[in-house]
């Protein structure tokens, strides 16, 4: 069974942080791809571990990505 989850990836010092908001997991690497790849396998071992009821009620199920426009000055 396979799962479709989001991931923000975003730039921090010399490398990137890859965070899932579903489950609040997050990872890091030197490129977005290993970040994302670091990801992934974060996620895994978490569902490889948790129980379902830990998965339950980490679990959000709906995410909304967008942007907003904001007076700044």
């Amino acid at each position: 069974m396979t799962r479709q989850l989001t991931a923000i990836i975003e730039r921090e010092g010399d490398g990137y942080v890859a965070l899932c908001p579903e489950l609040d997991i997050a990872s890091q690497g030197d490129s977005i791809d290993e970040a994302r790849k670091n990801l992934q396998e974060a996620l895994e071992l978490f569902f490889e571990a948790a129980s379902p009821e830990e998965i339950k009620s980490r679990l959000h199920g709906e995410v909304y990505v967008t942007q907003v426009e904001v007076a700044v000055g």
